[in-house]
């Protein structure tokens, strides 16, 4: 076999393995990197881009419905859903260079599309290569997690890898999981014209704050997704030709879903098969790769980052951010330690729904003393011109008015919420959020008035009123 000696072996050309890959040719650092399926990987081809991409051309199609309360006529939407599947390709092609073998070994990386294996603690095989490197980079991502319900291998389904295949509209979306994946393709596809029912065990959004997660919920009702909560679906049939029955049971009842096709949205699984970390001395167990705050792995040459690390956060940017740790301690020596509170999240929902840091519930189990302060989108100027109505913010802070967290709410939530992860990295208080000038009129002005809130009751003393009093004649 043919001997390779980076620095740097990176295995899985996701946007976390790309990030650390590209990096470390940019200092001039050996890189070699491994993978055996698309490159860019699941966020470029099968998650983040196509999905965005769906939900955009959605929101122009409600767009059209909304129009008549603006005084503009534009008469029913027409889909045309094989035009929508070649806007999501483009999309995706439009990105594809950034991430393609041609530019990375133009960086002066060594790409090798195989799939990697470890001989041993200090080498990988893949495609006739035999890589020994100093130290080793695991980002191979997730894949969907599948349930075991019976009939549903018989009776087929699709993931968010097949989703974005399709070319026709399904008559009617049955979704199972009513995370943010399940969320946000069941709205995409009502609003494209199609039936949609999701099925959740829990409530909808589970990790959410009720009560943000609640509204969301209405939202996603008034536009016609029916939406099943804490109902365990036990088995699926398929009736006919072209119909699917989904058979669930919700406290002492039974509910028949009859739909034509099954998308699941249950979670993701690391994607770990095939590397044999038993021979490189890594230990994991069927949640992922176990790691440090260091995101070092139990071999000292070897790190893993985003999907792949044990009861991690599934989000692209924390990939891009453990890749920026995993640089720093490889190439510089500099320690670093993940901090998975200051790691937003945003559920692209319309309205969108973002969280950063602390929320009510948590805040509370470690704070004697807290302020929830909100304000709500409908008393804002900018929302009320674009009959945008529906959320609002949650701010959570300490007694000494510390920002601990925030949870929106909004058209754009995912926009504002980066000013907060600031306001909760940099322990600001809200004081601080009170100082900015917020350009009028612009939604993200709800963060300022909740953080105004906080000082109302100080009008409202008899002690601040006798000062103001006393200042008063003096001109």
């Amino acid at each position: 076999m043919k001997e390779l000696k980076p620095d740097i072996c990176v295995i899985g050309a996701g946007s976390g393995g790309l990030t650390v890959a590209a990096a470390a040719a940019a200092f001039g650092v050996k890189v070699v990197l491994v993978e055996k399926g698309a490159m860019g990987g699941d966020c470029l081809n099968f998650g983040c881009v196509p999905s965005k991409a769906i939900i955009a051309a959605a929101k122009h199609a409600h767009a059209i419905g909304e129009a008549p309360a603006f005084g503009v006529s534009a008469g029913a939407p027409k889909v045309d859903f094989g035009r929508v599947n070649r806007h999501v390709r483009n999309v995706i092609a439009a990105i594809a260079p950034n991430d393609s073998v041609e530019r990375f070994t133009a960086l002066g990386v060594t790409v090798v599309k195989a799939e990697a294996r470890f001989a041993d603690p200090h080498t990988v095989e893949a495609d006739g290569y035999r890589i020994r490197a100093r130290r080793f980079v695991i980002a191979t991502g997730s894949a969907p997690f599948v349930p075991d319900i019976p009939g549903l291998a018989e009776t087929g389904f699709l993931t968010n890898e097949t989703l974005f295949d399709r070319t026709t509209k399904p008559q009617h979306l049955i979704v199972i999981g009513g995370g943010p994946i399940g969320l946000e393709m069941a709205q995409a596809h009502r609003r494209l014209g199609a039936e949609v029912t999701v099925i959740e065990g829990d409530r909808v959004l589970a990790r959410e704050d009720p009560e943000l997660a609640s509204q969301i919920a209405d939202c996603l009702r008034r536009e016609g997704v029916t939406l099943i909560e804490t109902a365990s679906v036990k088995r699926v049939e398929r009736r006919g030709k072209t119909r699917i029955a989904v058979l669930c049971r919700k406290g002492d009842d039974e509910i028949v879903v009859r739909g034509s096709d099954i998308l699941l949205a249950t979670g993701r699984t690391p994607a770990l098969g095939g590397l044999d970390l038993a021979a490189a001395k890594i230990a994991f167990n069927e949640k992922g790769v176990k790691v440090g705050a260091n995101l070092k792995t139990s071999n000292r040459r070897v790190f893993a980052i985003g999907d792949a690390v044990a009861g991690g956060l599934q989000f692209t940017h924390v990939a891009n951010y453990h890749a920026g740790l995993v640089v720093q301690q490889i190439l510089f020596r500099l320690p670093a330690r993940e901090k998975r509170h200051l790691v937003p999240r945003v559920t692209y929902t319309d309205p969108e729904i973002a969280h950063v840091g602390l929320g009510e519930a948590e805040a509370r189990r470690s704070h004697r003393r807290l302020s929830v302060l909100r304000w709500p989108v409908a008393e804002n100027d900018r929302a009320q011109a674009e009959r945008r109505l529906d959320g609002e913010i949650k701010v959570i802070a300490d007694r000494k008015g510390r920002i601990l967290g925030a949870s929106i709410m909004a058209p754009g939530a995912g926009e504002m919420i980066g000013a907060w992860t600031l306001a909760v990295t940099k322990r600001m208080t809200l004081g601080d959020m009170r100082a900015v000038i917020a350009p009028y009129p612009t939604i993200a002005e709800i963060g300022k008035r909740a953080a105004i809130s906080y000082y109302a009751p100080m009008t409202r003393k008899p002690f601040v009123r006798r000062i103001v009093a006393f200042l008063r004649r003096f001109g």
